[in-house]
């Protein structure tokens, strides 16, 4: 479960920030920045969580080739 489990939050949380930048590019809304505060406390973890996500999600591209 562990791995599978963290590939799924990793790819939900990659998923919202792309729906946000989307957002942005889109009509200049940011969901985050309405949800929670322009750079509240909040907020920056929101966004750390999405740049980590990001990062974590990285590790698809080298499991691309591997056979389960």
């Amino acid at each position: 479960m562990g791995n599978k489990f963290l590939d799924g939050t990793a790819l939900t949380i990659a998923i919202i920030g792309a729906v946000n930048w989307g957002l942005i590019g889109l009509f200049r809304f940011d969901l985050v920045a309405f949800l929670f505060g322009e750079m509240s406390w909040i907020s920056r973890i929101v966004y750390i969580l999405v740049g980590i996500s990001g990062l974590y999600l990285l590790t698809f591209f080298m499991r691309l080739g591997d056979k389960e």
